[in-house]
């Protein structure tokens, strides 16, 4: 069992409520169509990651211009080695990635997910 963070709750839900365009984008576009569970916006010890899948164990965050400077990239770097002490991996995109190159990130994860395109839900 992972470590949940009560205090963080509220937080979290208030980002599943104001996503980015990009992690809409992602989640609307691509997420939600994936043959397994994907929560938004989930609480893991003391982070609330953008994209969890527990079966795989993997996180996606999408990560805005902010994650580019010196001090968040160490903070981004620091949390990705608390998750990975969970068996957690994180897969990182960027917003520019996503509004450019959003075909190449879904195959991305599909790869890293090891599940085909064929297999994605259709639609609605």
């Amino acid at each position: 069992m992972l470590p949940y963070n009560k205090k963080l709750v509220s937080n979290a839900r208030n980002l599943r409520k104001n996503m980015t365009p990009e992690e809409k984008h992602l989640w609307y576009d691509f997420l939600k169509r994936l043959p397994l569970n994907v929560r938004r916006q989930h609480n893991i010890e003391n982070y609330i990651v953008d994209f969890y899948i527990a079966e795989k164990k993997i996180v996606i965050e999408v990560d805005g211009v902010q994650h580019s400077s010196r001090a968040n990239s160490v903070n981004d770097e620091k949390r990705d080695r608390d998750l990975a002490e969970w068996g957690i991996s994180v897969l990182r995109y960027s917003n520019e990635s996503i509004r450019h190159n959003f075909n190449d990130v879904a195959a991305d994860i599909l790869s890293k997910l090891e599940i085909k395109f064929s297999d994605l839900k259709p639609i609605k």
